[in-house]
């Protein structure tokens, strides 16, 4: 005879209620605030872009949710605290390059804000921009205050989870991470990010820029290196175009246009390669997946059947580690990683434009 089970809700630990500002409105800033707005203990008093077209909107009408919130978007942080009780933390989604972003970050921290970025660089800043990354970190320490650097990648598929499932090896011998995105599902302004639908020759001009394709590759592998304990004597990355074989008139692409990106960055002690992240976005591309291979003792491997979905991931991402910033200690401090790591300030990063 069955037995009926009561299943009950423990209480959370923490049920304080979270202050939140959104700092940037773009896709990854609505999504985000709509995640926000599931949450129970999470409660919006601010939105902010510096984009006219959506300062003095209620934030309702840029989610596309009936009714109003009664938050209007502001342009500058100094507008939203002037009218509001201080927020326990702001969620940044506007901009990947941290020389770029860094006087928000530094008007946030020195606000004595925590703060939560989906900027690329600021997975891991001491790589790019060591000079600001020690500022920002002693900023954050003086403010006792905690910053972030986060998302879906880079963040969690080829860093967090490869240094997850390395602490079960008892020896490691090399790290490899392939991550293949089909970016004809995804939103258009990574289209546009990749290159989609441009000739080889715009694409290298894009990429003479240096502002372009991806960005974190290097970053995802500088932390994984500094997990394991790795010193590494370069580090190597690459990228060019992937092209189309055939028309694509679903995506207005044609045959011999730029459907995307590829991208690979190398992690080299003297000679060996100890580290290799392989990345591939671009409109249909084959078989998609995240797969992770640490070879040792034992060797782990895992396989992310379609990928993981990076708008939503990148949300949760930003959203999750809320109350975990809110306590941590103050300053700069890294995914998988309680002190944030320096870099070893010798390795060399190497550019390279690759045709195949």
């Amino acid at each position: 005879m069955k037995k009926d089970i009561n299943i009950v809700k423990a209480k959370s630990e923490n049920s304080q209620e979270y202050r939140v500002i959104l700092y940037g409105l773009g896709d990854i800033g609505i999504g985000t605030g709509k995640l926000v707005l599931e949450r129970s203990n999470l409660r919006i008093i601010g939105a902010i872009d510096i984009d006219e077209s959506k300062t003095g909107k209620d934030l309702y009408k840029l989610m596309n949710i009936k009714g109003e919130s009664g938050i209007k978007v502001k342009k500058s942080l100094a507008d939203v605290l002037s009218e509001n009780t201080k927020p326990h933390i702001v969620l940044h989604t506007a901009g990947s390059y941290l020389r770029i972003i860094y006087p928000q970050l530094k008007e946030i921290v020195s606000a004595g804000i925590n703060v939560v970025s989906s900027s690329e660089e600021l997975l891991y800043p001491y790589l790019r921009n060591p000079d600001l990354a020690l500022e920002l970190d002693k900023l954050a320490k003086s403010k006792g205050v905690t910053v972030l650097g986060t998302g879906v990648n880079p963040g969690f598929v080829m860093d967090s989870l490869p240094i997850v499932l390395s602490g079960v090896c008892q020896r490691i011998s090399k790290i490899e991470v392939i991550r293949v995105v089909d970016v004809s599902t995804r939103r258009k302004a990574l289209q546009k990010k990749v290159g989609a639908g441009l000739t080889i020759e715009e694409f290298k001009s894009k990429l003479a820029e240096g502002k372009f394709g991806h960005v974190g590759l290097a970053e995802s592998l500088a932390l994984l290196a500094s997990s394991i304990g790795w010193e590494l004597d370069t580090l190597d990355e690459s990228i060019g175009p992937a092209i189309a074989k055939n028309d694509m008139p679903d995506i207005e692409i044609k045959k011999g246009q730029v459907t995307g990106i590829k991208q690979v960055a190398l992690g080299l002690k003297g000679n060996k390669e100890l580290l290799r992240l392989d990345l591939e976005i671009s409109a249909g591309a084959e078989n998609p997946r995240d797969y992770i291979i640490i070879h040792g003792t034992p060797t782990m491997e895992l396989e992310i059947s379609g990928g993981t979905s990076g708008d939503l991931a990148t949300a949760a991402a930003l959203v999750n580690v809320i109350p975990q910033v809110v306590d941590a200690h103050p300053g700069l401090v890294a995914m998988g990683r309680d002190i944030f790591p320096r870099y070893n300030p010798s390795v060399k990063v190497n550019m390279s434009f690759d045709n195949n």
